[in-house]
């Protein structure tokens, strides 16, 4: 199972980051909340790989994310 996630995981990831960037170009508020699901998945990916380099991004994507929800939220 984890060379499955870890060898198919990257192409969902990759439509739904090429999704959430769409909808925030559309000015969409959901966008935000896209990319912190999204975010969790990629949580998944880095931890079923041991990619673990990518923990940081992963971490500071959730802070930025969550930051413009809540900004674009009350907006």
């Amino acid at each position: 199972m984890r060379d499955l996630i870890v060898s198919l995981l990257p192409w969902l990831l990759s439509a739904i980051t090429i999704w959430m960037t769409v909808l925030a170009g559309n000015k969409s508020r959901w966008a935000w909340a896209v990319g912190l699901g999204n975010q969790a998945l990629w949580l998944g990916w880095i931890v079923a790989s041991a990619s673990w380099g990518l923990i940081p991004m992963n971490l500071a994507l959730w802070a930025v994310y969550a930051r413009n929800h809540m900004k674009w939220r009350l907006a």
